[in-house]
């Protein structure tokens, strides 16, 4: 006796194997068994004859934190076939010191909310304790890591400023983070040169950690983007991923099998690196990523003062 069958289905293993007749038998919170169950029973049964059934999807870039603190049913996703949120690129909501709490404070929007929390895992905890529907993973990002300890400054940390970032960095992922996360064309993580990038990667490869990364550049400087992402994999020996693989502009869209097979050519080599795309062939950012990065050095009311003036305008 199953707890629930769902009968009759269309099965989609996630495998990229075809679909295949079948129903699904649920114990608990575990599938149990999958194929003809035909002569077992279930406490309760759902007959989805002429619907596809699937493992939950991956939302691999997710910013549903906010909608989730204020309503955790998370219906928006769930009714699309999300349950897995992997949210924190760039910026995760931990660690928070006192200055980047304001800052979090300051960008929210519609949704308000007390932060709670002083570092990751207990960032982590509160969602849990609010009660969220779908599930939730989190990257440390390395902009906010940046932010906890140099501020908005388009500055190299000192020695003793890096190691404190990589005990930030270490701390979250002892409290459960799956890896570091950058989003190189946005300031501040921009400001972060290729070997502060190791250092902080080479605590995430003591956890088994991922590093996921926007690339530098994901048009003219594709290449460049690139190698410095192979770069930083191969001096830290972590594994990678790079979120939203594109050719930006028409005039790049041709490099997209040479970018591959350099991609492919590092796995030959013995780097654990994949790649996720867009399933649709338009992509939008905000005007952050086009206004030049010394711009934006001191955070956003210095920007605010350069915009104003004119002879910089």
């Amino acid at each position: 006796m199953y707890d629930l069958i769902i009968r009759n289905g269309l099965l989609y293993d996630g495998s990229g194997a075809p679909p295949v007749p079948g129903d699904v038998g649920i114990s608990g919170d575990k599938i149990v068994a999958v194929g003809d169950l035909g002569a077992e029973k279930g406490q309760a049964e759902i007959d989805v004859a002429g619907l596809a059934v699937a493992p939950g999807f991956i939302n691999m870039l997710s910013w549903a934190t906010d909608a989730l603190i204020h309503d955790g049913r998370s219906q928006s996703d769930i009714r699309q076939g999300v349950t897995l949120e992997v949210v924190g690129e760039s910026y995760s909501y931990g660690p928070a010191n006192e200055a980047f709490k304001a800052w979090l404070r300051d960008i929210q929007g519609d949704i308000k909310y007390e932060i709670e929390w002083d570092t990751l895992g207990e960032h982590l905890d509160y969602m849990e304790r609010r009660g969220i529907a779908c599930n939730i993973a989190s990257f440390v990002g390395a902009a906010g890591i940046r932010t906890n300890v140099l501020g908005f400054d388009d500055v190299a940390p000192t020695p003793a400023q890096l190691a404190e970032m990589q005990a930030l960095v270490r701390e979250a992922m002892a409290e459960g983070a799956v890896g570091l996360s950058t989003a190189l064309i946005y300031p501040p993580g921009s400001y972060a040169k290729t070997d502060e990038l190791i250092a902080l990667n080479q605590v995430v490869a003591e956890y088994g950690g991922l590093y996921i990364s926007h690339l530098r550049s994901e048009g003219d400087g594709i290449e460049a983007g690139l190698a410095e992402f192979l770069t930083i994999l191969r001096a830290a020996n972590v594994r990678g991923e790079i979120y939203h693989l594109k050719m930006a502009g028409a005039a790049n869209w041709d490099k997209l099998p040479d970018i591959v097979a350099r991609i492919e050519a590092a796995q030959a080599e013995g780097l654990t690196v994949t790649a996720d795309m867009y399933n649709y062939e338009a992509g939008g950012t905000g005007l952050s990523s086009v206004i030049p990065p010394w711009y934006h050095d001191g955070g956003e009311e210095a920007l605010r003062e350069r915009l104003r003036d004119h002879s910089l305008r």
